[in-house]
């Protein structure tokens, strides 16, 4: 069976009571935290700040990965490597110097990673394979509530698979938005490694966190 990570997405928990959701993620195994970043210019929503990813960071070790969705995100590295961000992953599209940034993020000790929108080309990755750790696919339009996944998404993942794999290295392939029960067994078998999952796959107010990500991850294996 394919080895596979899921990463709770901390901006669909109970934002009045962060700390039970984030001991229930624990309890439930969860292994990633992915905390998404929004500035209202490059996605129309506001997210998370890095005096929340400190507080999350004081209560747990889980890994929490970083989703900058802001124009420019080399302004706002320093705060959230220095509140705890273990990743750290900006749009290609919102960056004037792309690599120049990503530099930035390892100056600071912290891992590295791109996010692609589903319609920017994989190309976009040839010049800067040596210097990322991740990247991370939006199967999604970003910083819309409620989209359904990009049907057309399984074979970018394919195709990013053997772009990565071509690389010798180690570089881990997320893949955020869309992720439901229907869905994560494709993008897992299509080659995806840490799944981003949301208020579809795990956060559901009818039943208790930790038991949904066990649940949802029992589904997964059953159709792997």
């Amino acid at each position: 069976m394919k080895k596979y990570k899921l990463a709770a997405s901390l901006i669909c928990a109970n934002h009045c009571n962060f700390e039970k959701d984030v001991k229930l993620l624990e309890k439930g195994g969860i292994d990633y935290i992915h905390f998404d970043v929004m500035d209202g210019i490059f996605v129309p929503r506001y997210g998370l700040y890095p005096e929340l990813l400190k507080s999350i960071k004081n209560i747990s070790n889980l890994p929490i990965d970083v989703h900058m969705m802001s124009e420019e995100p080399v302004r706002y590295i320093k705060e959230f490597a220095e509140a705890g961000a273990d990743i750290i992953a900006i749009h290609a599209e919102a960056c004037k110097h792309l690599h120049y940034t990503l530099n930035i993020i390892r100056n600071y000790g912290v891992k590295v990673g791109v996010v692609l929108n589903y319609a920017t080309p994989l190309s976009t990755l040839d010049y800067i394979l040596d210097y990322i750790d991740m990247v991370e696919l939006m199967a999604i339009n970003p910083g819309i509530v409620g989209h359904k996944v990009i049907p057309e998404i399984y074979k970018k993942i394919k195709d990013l698979r053997k772009k990565l794999d071509k690389t010798g290295r180690k570089i881990i392939l997320e893949i955020d938005g869309g992720v439901n029960p229907e869905t994560a067994h494709k993008m897992i078998r299509a080659g995806a490694d840490v799944l981003v999952c949301g208020s579809s796959a795990i956060f559901k107010p009818e039943i208790s966190v930790d038991k949904k990500i066990k649940e949802f991850r029992r589904h997964i294996n059953n159709n792997l």
